[in-house]
């Protein structure tokens, strides 16, 4: 650099190199953006369910909570009507299980907790996998749609009081009834 220090415009000269070396960089580095998807434009489902939207219906985070394969199931979820009626929805699921909803308008029905009774009597699939269910919408327009739902059990803590359980059986009821007997 001695060399070039005697001659005119030289440091001037250098700044502007290093100037646009630099901007060459930035462009290079910011540039994967101009030919890449914005991960923050993408819309993805962060929850343990999944989403669909049905004309007016709106589906959010739905999942089946199971003890088991060939157990019942409860349907867990959050749903929206954006009609000016109501929608029923029914959920079919395996061996002609199936349970219905009726969603208000403008109002969301969460399904979330063990006094909810939207439970199917069978889910085929065990937990950890998922099971295909067919919906049928009645009310506000009339849709139909498939939809493959996870299948959890009660091992996360959220959904551990949420497994059903199976309903006492008329027959299990009368033995467990207990019996007054007179006494001499």
């Amino acid at each position: 650099m001695r060399i070039a220090a005697g001659i005119r415009g030289t440091k001037r000269a250098q700044r502007l190199s290093l100037i646009a070396a630099i901007g060459i960089g930035a462009m290079a580095f910011t540039g994967c953006s101009a030919i890449n998807q914005q991960s923050t434009a993408m819309e993805v489902t962060v929850s343990d369910g999944v989403h669909l939207d049905m004309g007016k219906l709106e589906l959010r985070n739905v999942l089946i909570i199971s003890e088991a394969a060939g157990k019942p199931g409860r349907v867990a979820g959050s749903f929206y009507n954006d009609a000016d009626s109501d929608i029923t929805l029914t959920i079919s699921g395996a061996a002609g299980s199936q349970t219905e909803i009726t969603v208000k308008p403008g109002v969301p029905l969460i399904l979330s907790t063990a006094s909810d009774q939207a439970i199917l009597s069978t889910v085929e699939q065990p937990p950890g996998s998922v099971e295909t269910v067919e919906l049928r919408q009645s009310g506000a327009g009339s849709e139909t749609a498939s939809l493959k739902v996870p299948v959890l059990d009660g091992t996360l803590a959220e959904y551990k009081n949420l497994v059903p359980t199976a309903a006492p059986t008329t027959e299990a009821a009368a033995e467990a009834t207990p019996t007054a007997t007179a006494t001499p």
